[in-house]
Parts: structure tokens; C-alpha cells; sequence
């Protein structure tokens, strides 16, 4: 009976271990591998190859080194950097994406303004968001902004086939210094898109996913 008893304690623990390996495995599969994404730049703000896409989980960082415009009296100087990120969603899931993050810095003194215009695109067309990815800095304004902007975008079903998508940011930084005071001397109108604090280097943007198995 001994014997008995402590084959059948002995089974269902290693029943227990197979369950918690199967659930350990699928949570594994609740998001995308670790790997690297081809990105593309175009503009005047951004460096050429400098970008690079990191696909990790349920998030999509790009990382490039700087972007931002900067104008000293009278002047109005933009700054345009336009992403475009290939994904490619491997048979067997949902995705969605739901939200795309980005933070900055401007410095606006008396007599200037600074804008920030974001678009976000899947395929060519522009994404509708839950919240304005744009915003204004009006004189006076010294400090650093962040956005999270919600995204309204249906799934992309890939429950049959893998399925190849492009993403695209495209973004301007308007700094103007048009009525900018002659005094202090070297004063400048200010605006730039700073680094998300991570750990696989200076990311720009980051875009979250939704991520379901079929």
C-alpha cells in the first residue's frame, strides 16, 4: 500500500510539473520573440541609418539617435523625421496595436511658439487615435511634455497565414523665433523628441500591442 501510494503521490506531481510547463510555454507565446525590425528614415530631422526596431513582447521600440529643431531670432525652423517599420505577425494570432508612446522637451521664450505634429500610419493610411498625437507650446512654456495616444486600429488576423504589415510615424517639430525680445543675446526657440528611459538604448518611440493567441 505504501509502495502504491507513493507512485501515485510521485505521478501527480509530475502531472503538476507538466501543467505548469505547458502554462510556463504559453505565456511565452503571449507576444512576439526578441528580435529586430527593419526600419526606414526619411527627413530632414533624423539621421540616416540610424534607426533600428526592437520587437520584444507585446512592444515595438525604435530607436534612432536625435530629433529635434531648434531657432534662433527671427527665424522658423522645422524638423520632419518619417519611420517606416516593417512587422511581419507569424500564423496563429491577433494583433492589435493600442498605444504609441513618445516624450520631449521645449523651451519657448517671450514672442516664440513651438509645435509638435504626429501621424500615425498601417499600410499607407492614417490611423484614427483616441487622443490628439499633436500639440502646441505657447510662450513661456519650459519644461518637459510626454504623450500616450491611443490607437483605433481593427486587428490584424493572422490566424491562417502569417501576415507582412508596414507602420509609419510621421512627425514634425516647428520651432519659431519670429518675435523672439533682441535681449538676451542667443536666445532660441527649443523643441525635440527626447529618449524613453529603457534598456536597449536611446528609444524614440514605442508602440504597445495586443496581443491574442487564435
Amino acid at each position: 500500500m505504501k509502495i502504491l501510494t507513493g507512485i501515485i503521490s510521485s505521478l501527480t506531481l509530475l502531472s503538476l510539473n507538466v501543467v505548469g510547463l505547458s502554462q510556463a510555454q504559453a505565456q511565452t507565446q503571449e507576444g512576439f520573440t526578441f528580435q529586430n525590425v527593419p526600419v526606414s528614415l526619411t527627413g530632414n530631422g533624423c539621421p540616416k541609418g540610424t534607426a533600428e526596431g526592437v520587437l520584444n513582447g507585446d512592444t515595438l521600440s525604435i530607436t534612432f539617435s536625435e530629433f529635434e529643431a531648434k531657432a534662433p531670432r527671427p527665424n522658423v525652423i522645422s524638423k520632419s523625421c518619417n519611420l517606416r517599420i516593417g512587422l511581419n505577425v507569424p500564423s496563429g494570432f491577433n494583433v492589435q496595436p493600442i498605444n504609441v508612446k513618445y516624450l520631449g522637451f521645449a523651451d519657448v521664450p517671450r514672442g516664440g511658439s513651438a509645435d509638435l505634429n504626429v501621424k500615425l500610419l498601417f499600410q499607407g493610411q492614417v490611423i484614427p487615435t483616441d487622443d490628439s498625437p499633436n500639440r502646441t507650446f505657447a510662450a513661456g512654456f519650459s519644461d518637459v511634455w510626454n504623450k500616450d495616444v491611443g490607437v483605433t486600429l481593427g486587428t490584424i488576423n493572422a490566424c491562417s497565414k502569417p501576415v507582412s504589415s508596414v507602420f509609419g510615424i510621421n512627425s514634425t517639430l516647428t520651432a519659431r523665433a519670429t518675435n523672439l525680445a533682441s535681449r538676451p543675446r542667443g536666445l532660441e526657440t527649443q523643441i525635440r523628441i527626447d529618449t524613453i528611459d529603457t534598456t536597449i538604448g536611446p528609444v524614440l518611440f514605442q508602440i504597445k500591442f495586443a496581443f491574442n493567441p487564435c
